[in-house]
């Protein structure tokens, strides 16, 4: 896949078919336009060429309102690379290309930068300034400029029933295995390990404390989750903890992973977390001891659930 994040550097001579979208989380809704997308241009010697926007157009254009994520750019790159598309165009949103006029945008962006002959896109969509762009606006003018647009029906939307939304909000909620389900892929947290106050080590739990750079990332609600991630090849299981460390006082929140039969250094790595299932809500215990009992609990239950299911 090749990526452009500035449309000076993208040439083109051969036609694109193009769909345009945030793309956040890019679930099995988004996987099946860009599905579409990929089978229309390798039918017709096309190239596809799938436009997103970064920042968030909602992080510019309501700024009072604290939109958060599901996935980082660079997890959403990582997302797209899978797909198969030829080429990502991740172009800047600010509040100057938000003022762009509907036909600006189709004239300067879609055909002389990216050379459109099919445009792919989602029922009820919307682009340009106030969002005044629609489809049949979109049909027009593919008739003064030579191409031709689809727009994915409102009954294949409705059949898949998913959108950012609906998983945003099974995240926020716990409920792990509905958005990986609406995602067609396990939640994932990406962060550096850094140092924490060693406190795991000391009762024999010791754990790597995710920082997670991205202030606008989707962090799950608090509490105890069975994870796994990749290291050095290896899949590792574990279980983490989000939260605010109540038995110890805590006073802000923190993200730490306790992986299972593993014991190297992960200070200064980068890692993905991949999250499997909610086990139980933070508590604040009497006693270290008590913590510690529980956290036995929270392993053995973790076991049995990921000796329970299957991993591709």
């Amino acid at each position: 896949m090749k990526i452009y994040t500035n449309l000076s550097n993208y040439k083109s001579n051969n036609g694109t078919f193009i769909t345009i979208g945030t793309f956040d989380g890019v679930h099995i809704g988004h996987q099946k336009v860009i599905q579409n997308l990929i089978q229309s241009a390798n039918k017709n010697s096309a190239t596809s060429v799938l436009l997103t926007f970064f920042p968030h157009p909602r992080m510019v254009l309501q700024k009072d309102v604290e939109i958060k994520l599901i996935n980082t750019i660079d997890e959403r790159i990582k997302l797209l690379k899978k797909t198969g598309v030829e080429t990502l165009v991740i172009h800047e949103f600010n509040e100057e290309f938000a003022k762009q006029s509907a036909l600006d945008f189709v004239r300067n962006i879609l055909v002389n930068k990216l050379n459109v002959s099919r445009l792919i896109i989602g029922y009820d969509h919307h682009f340009g300034k106030n969002r005044e762009g629609n489809f049949e606006q979109l049909e027009d003018y593919g008739h003064t400029y030579d191409f031709t647009v689809e727009e994915i029906s409102k009954q294949d939307i409705n059949n898949i029933a998913v959108s950012s939304t609906k998983i945003r909000k099974a995240v926020e909620n716990g409920e792990i295995e509905k958005a990986n389900s609406y995602l067609g892929y396990y939640f994932m947290l990406t962060g550096n390990v850094v140092k924490g106050k060693n406190l795991g080590e000391k009762i024999g739990f010791p754990t790597a404390n995710l920082f997670i750079k991205e202030a606008y990332k989707l962090i799950p609600k608090t509490g105890a989750y069975i994870v796994k991630s990749e290291i050095d090849n290896k899949t590792i299981f574990g279980m983490m903890n989000i939260g605010y460390r109540p038995t110890v006082s805590g006073n802000h929140q923190t993200i730490e992973i306790h992986f299972f039969d593993f014991n190297k250094n992960l200070y200064g790595k980068e890692i993905q977390i991949d999250v499997l299932h909610f086990l139980r809500e933070e508590q604040k215990f009497k006693s270290i001891n008590d913590l510690k009992n529980q956290l036995s609990k929270d392993k053995l239950k973790s076991i049995e659930f990921i000796n329970g299911i299957s991993f591709e």
